[in-house]
């Protein structure tokens, strides 16, 4: 009877550890044969609708995978391996995750061997499980916005500096008035504040007139002879108070194709720059001779010079690098800027040589041109 009761026991034991075992590998075998999760679909039509998007696009999963993106996004570089970068992006990524509100941030994307980018993102949930992310690169915006700010503080400051001479003169002569020797002394300077106020202005227009690098409609053949003719004697006066030696060379025959205007006030810049930052005594030399298919008029001084770390800066808008002798000699700042954008608008460029203490050689570089022949037509 006890035998019975144990072999009945050990039975049940056998028999409950038996279905224990096929539960657990029953269940362990449906573990196994459910499928696996799908990957979210990507939305009909959003490859199409990437590819005329003119931001760069991207669409990240819930693992932080890319599973589209513009070719315009990798070219940016907020693709990288399949990952979204920089990391303050893939944080706003999260971010819209986690509330699915559509956020907007500016964030600096860095790219090698130059300055980062700066660009402007938009991210928002596209489906319960996708982010889109929409980025615009705004680099070349902001750094427009930035020199017309610096444009628009330089050119108040200028202003501000004639005209607040002019009050103070006008001020001085009205309480002047029983002393005539006075009244011309400071009437002249008047006068002279007033020219510098109009050169500076009529510089200001010419410069907003040249900023599209354009070629004028009233282009028409120039003997370059006359041209640099015509520059030398518009500083004639100032060398001849300078005691400067004032002379130009020019190759007969030399014709160039461009507005004359333009090329006239970028000639005499050049000269007149020679002029007003030679020593008293020294020589100034204007060539101009053929090169190839080029036109050469060069420009050269014995003046102060140019250190080299300040060369690639003399083109910049209102850049001086002596202030306080521009200011005394009523330098705006703005003459070589506009040689630059005239030779850019006829087709040509500008060069310099320069060294402190032993002078300077600006060369306008333009295509030269030949008049078609009469006799053949």
């Amino acid at each position: 009877m006890d035998v019975a009761w144990v072999l009945s026991g050990a039975a049940g034991f056998v028999i409950g550890a038996m279905v224990t075992f096929v539960w657990r590998y029953d269940e362990r075998r449906r573990d196994l044969d459910v499928p696996a999760e799908p990957a979210p679909v990507v939305p009909l039509g959003a490859d199409a609708v990437l590819k005329v998007l003119s931001s760069s696009a991207v669409i990240v999963d819930a693992s932080d995978e890319v599973c589209r993106a513009s070719a315009a996004a990798v070219a940016m570089g907020i693709v990288r391996d399949d990952q979204l970068h920089p990391p303050a992006l893939l944080d706003l990524v999260h971010q819209v995750r986690r509330d699915g509100q559509v956020r907007e941030a500016d964030v600096e994307v860095p790219v090698r061997r130059s300055a980062p980018l700066q660009v402007h993102a938009r991210v928002a949930p596209l489906t319960s499980r996708l982010v889109l992310v929409l980025a615009e690169d705004r680099t070349q915006a902001q750094r427009v916005e930035m020199i017309r700010r610096d444009f628009v503080a330089n050119v108040s400051h200028e202003l501000k500096t004639p005209i607040g001479a002019i009050k103070l003169l006008a001020e001085a002569v009205s309480e002047a008035t029983d002393d005539p020797e006075a009244v011309d002394r400071f009437s002249s300077r008047m006068i002279g504040e007033a020219e510098r106020l109009t050169r500076l202005v009529q510089q200001i227009i010419d410069l907003s007139r040249l900023q599209n690098d354009v070629l004028s409609d009233d282009a028409m053949p120039i003997k370059v002879g006359e041209l640099v003719a015509e520059a030398c004697e518009h500083s004639l006066t100032d060398a001849e108070a300078k005691e400067i030696d004032l002379r130009h060379t020019i190759e007969p025959d030399l014709l160039v194709h461009g507005d004359r205007a333009q090329l006239h006030a970028a000639v005499s810049n050049l000269v007149e720059n020679a002029v007003t930052y030679s020593p008293d005594g020294s020589r100034v030399a204007v060539t101009a001779k053929r090169d190839g298919d080029d036109i050469r008029i060069t420009v050269s001084d014995n003046g102060v010079g140019i250190s080299s770390d300040e060369v690639d800066r003399i083109f910049e808008r209102f850049y001086r690098v002596d202030p306080a002798r521009a200011r005394a000699t009523g330098g705006t700042g703005l003459g070589l800027s506009i040689v630059k954008h005239v030779a850019a608008s006829n087709g040509g460029s500008v060069e310099v040589w320069s060294e402190p203490g032993l002078g300077s050689t600006f060369t306008l570089v333009l295509p030269s041109h030949t008049e078609p022949d009469e006799e053949k037509t």
